[in-house]
């Protein structure tokens, strides 16, 4: 019968191709690699772009960005504290092997154990619990009423795989182990790798078996390649070469340009996450400052002070040519709980900041090094960030690693002071516990770069995961949204607009948190 059963999905598959357009080869051209295929080990957009069309999760989301089944088909909350869900059936691995409910199973316990960097958006989850052939139960510490929009992006691997190829637990990617898993993949998804070279190319394979091959939606992208290319200029002159089909970062100094060339298709779409500049918090004496015994940004008036000195829309217009907007928020208002009143920034007033300096003891300003990727656009808003406020007295010389190293940077906390994107989901919580919450090693402030802790807002943090009243989970974020915004661990920077470039050719659904999924692309 499962012989059958996956002849008859190649079959439906082959049928589905045939009904649509001719299969075709996609080629995506972008400044950053997914530096592993270990799903679990990293959190980063540029990883869960090219892992989210190798792996899949239990939910995923629809064109319109709400939440649809995935690898399960249903869920409900059976009492306070667990939910249960229903698993798929039918779904083979690209290895030809089954899903089953052990897999799931293994899969979430290998998202909540260390060093997976996925293991904060399972905060709260006590156990998983296989119940029959079909159907698991997620437990929770305490009642979870969103507990489905934490499980987009958690990839369901293959137990048997893992053990034969000794992956039980993530790579640990900041001690740079090397796993077997880095390089290889054994997913469910749409695609499977077929090549990886790290800072060069991904390249995928449609996989023939997938269960949603029947979806009215499915597209025709047979082979697809996400290809790294860290010159700007490179990347546009491949797009208009030919040699690549789509850009998901064209830089914003040709956004203009691109809207007028008839050969190009411009999709633009506002972020839902942001960019932030953060402080370290934690440690008595600034790393590498002219500052000796002491911290200057543990002082509120030097982050105020920082806020002051940076005219971010000076710098959206002449370094993001205009591809951004300025914020004084968090978390976007798209974010449930955010309310557009705090997205009002702080205004730029240079002589504001000197005082501020001045009154917490620095009249002469201090040194400090700002760390940035070295990818031109987020560097170039950093050059611009390190004149401003060394004319205000902070001494700023600017740091630019590539991702391999920066990375690491943020998520171990050893930066001085470090500037970052994060991408939200439509419920706060995972954004609130990821960035702001007090850091431990169990899923708590695990991209909290600056180890900022406020033990107010660590308890509303904790209460905001329990609370199943929606109305009132959202008041409760927006409270924790205008303390975080009296404390300024952060300095809310801008959110871009989203550009992606690519040829007439292509058809495709854009998302708000900048991933493309190749389930839905056509090429004509």
């Amino acid at each position: 019968m499962k012989l059958l059963r996956r002849i008859c999905q190649a079959l439906l598959a082959l049928l589905c191709l045939s009904a649509g357009s001719q299969a075709a080869t996609l080629r995506i051209a972008s400044a950053f690699d997914p530096q592993t295929l270990d799903p679990h080990a990293l959190a980063l957009l540029y990883h869960t772009r090219v892992i989210g069309q190798v792996y899949e999760s239990l939910v995923n989301r629809d064109a319109d960005y709400r939440l649809e089944p995935a690898l399960a088909t249903e869920w409900r909350m059976t009492s306070a504290t667990s939910w249960r869900l229903r698993i798929r059936s039918g779904v083979s691995f690209h290895d030809g092997s089954p899903m089953t409910v052990d897999d799931v199973v293994f899969s979430l316990q290998r998202v909540m154990a260390a060093p997976s960097q996925r293991a904060f958006q399972l905060k709260g989850v006590s156990a998983v619990r296989k119940v029959d052939e079909s159907t698991i139960d997620i437990l929770t510490e305490a009642p979870d009423a969103v507990l489905p929009e934490k499980l987009v992006f958690l990839s369901i691997m293959s137990k048997a795989w893992a053990e034969k190829h000794g992956v039980q637990k993530a790579q640990d990617f900041n001690g740079k182990q090397e796993t077997y898993a880095i390089r290889n993949a054994n997913g469910t998804g749409p695609y499977r790798v077929t090549r990886y070279e790290p800072d060069v190319r991904v390249v995928l394979q449609r996989h023939p078996q997938w269960w949603g091959r029947s979806d009215a939606r499915t597209g025709n992208v047979d082979e697809a390649q996400f290809i790294t290319i860290k010159s700007d200029a490179t990347r546009l002159a491949a797009l208009s070469s030919g040699e690549v089909d789509l850009v998901l970062d064209p830089p914003f100094q040709d956004v203009a340009r691109l809207k007028q060339d008839s050969r190009i298709a411009l999709s633009q779409m506002p972020d839902i996450g942001q960019q932030y500049l953060t402080f370290d918090q934690a440690r008595d004496e600034l790393e590498g400052s002219d500052v000796k015994g002491r911290n200057p940004f543990k002082d509120l008036r030097v982050r105020q002070a920082v806020y002051h000195a940076i005219n971010m829309p000076v710098i959206i217009d002449k370094v993001l040519r205009g591809q951004a907007v300025p914020t004084g928020a968090f978390l976007s208002p798209r974010v449930e709980g955010s309310p557009a009143e705090l997205d009002k920034r702080l205004p730029f007033d240079p002589a504001r900041a000197k005082a501020l300096l001045a009154q917490a003891g620095y009249p002469n300003g201090f040194s400090v090094t700002l760390d940035c990727v070295n990818v031109a656009w987020r560097e170039n808003v950093c050059q611009a960030v390190t004149a401003m406020l060394t004319q205000v007295g902070i001494r700023t010389s600017l740091r630019s690693s590539p991702t391999n190293q920066f990375f690491p940077k943020l998520s171990q906390g050893t930066a001085a002071f470090i500037e970052y994107g994060w991408t939200a989901t439509p419920d706060a919580w995972a954004s609130l516990n990821g960035l702001f919450r007090t850091f431990d090693r169990t899923g708590l402030g695990t991209f909290n770069a600056g180890r900022y802790s406020n033990p107010k807002l660590d308890t509303l943090i904790d209460n905001i995961r329990v609370e199943p009243d929606l109305t009132r989970r959202r008041a409760m974020v927006t409270t924790a949204l205008r303390l975080i915004a009296d404390d300024l661990p952060y300095v809310p920077l801008y959110r871009r607009t989203l550009n992606w470039a690519y040829a007439k050719k292509v058809s495709l659904v854009q998302w708000p948190n900048d991933t493309i999924e190749l389930r839905w692309v056509r090429v004509k």
